[in-house]
């Protein structure tokens, strides 16, 4: 795993990610929405991989899953198993030691974007289709590329030339590179998807019939520029969750999401 990765989540605590404005509880209101409507009844077993602090660990061993969760970050393990009722493991993506057909459903709610190279996406994916069970589910998650666009709108002037510059590569590239990253320190290095290449990565590791959720929907971008704007926390948090329930029948809308979310079925 890239160590600037590993040095960031070390320093950025995520525990209130979720929690702590309007687009978080966005993101996981509608998270949970769609995991619920497509997971396997509880007690299923669930690999939830790049599982972070244990913030979904939580809310589904609640619903009665059995969760073990992998992270690389060490400081993750330690939130986790303070957190949520989950059993916790050091580990990558990439090379899970979990035995083959051991899981109802596999999470990858973080690995796709923080896995650079292409190569090592689809290895991330074929891992997670190898430990769950024919007729499970994978659910992986990515960051969308043109969400920048939303997002430096809402929060950065775009009369910058240099902003412009380092946005222009990323729409592009899709890469977050290294210097050349957020200058506030917020983020580190990173991949962001088009839905189109999602949709390719997942058929190259040999998934079939995925389907594609844009997570926060269409109207996130609004929803943050209110608050950033007003200081109001939650805006226009109804309005927005119902855009995005009203978009998961067109998936071409996934890109105007700041997430989207694979869903597939092993075979």
């Amino acid at each position: 795993m890239d160590p600037r990765v590993i040095a960031h989540y070390e320093t950025h605590d995520q525990t209130d990610r979720l929690h702590a404005t309007a687009t978080g509880r966005l993101e996981l209101t509608r998270t949970q929405h769609l995991l619920r409507h497509h997971l396997p009844p509880a007690p299923a077993r669930v690999i939830d991989v790049g599982g972070g602090p244990g913030t979904h660990a939580r809310w589904l061993a609640d619903d009665g899953y059995t969760v073990h969760l992998i992270d690389p970050v060490p400081h993750h393990l330690t939130q986790a198993s303070a957190y949520a009722d989950c059993t916790t493991e050091l580990g990558d993506a990439r090379t899970l030691t979990a035995p083959d057909n051991s899981h109802d459903a596999a999470l990858l709610l973080g690995p796709l974007y923080h896995l650079p190279d292409r190569h090592d996406r689809i290895t991330a994916l074929r891992e997670a289709q190898r430990v769950v069970r024919p007729g499970g589910l994978i659910a992986a998650a990515a960051i969308s590329r043109y969400s920048l666009l939303q997002d430096h709108g809402t929060v950065t002037s775009l009369t910058s030339q240099d902003v412009r510059r380092r946005l222009g590569a990323r729409l592009t590239s899709g890469y977050h590179p290294e210097p050349d990253a957020d200058p506030t320190g917020l983020f580190t290095a990173a991949h962001f998807h088009t839905s189109g290449e999602l949709l390719t990565e997942a058929t190259d590791a040999g998934l079939t019939g995925a389907v594609l959720y844009g997570i926060e929907g269409p109207a996130w971008a609004i929803l943050k520029g209110i608050e950033r704007h007003t200081g109001e926390p939650l805006g226009d948090f109804a309005t927005a969750l119902e855009a995005a329930h009203l978009a998961d029948p067109h998936p071409d809308t996934a890109d105007m999401s700041a997430h989207m979310l694979l869903i597939a079925t092993v075979g």
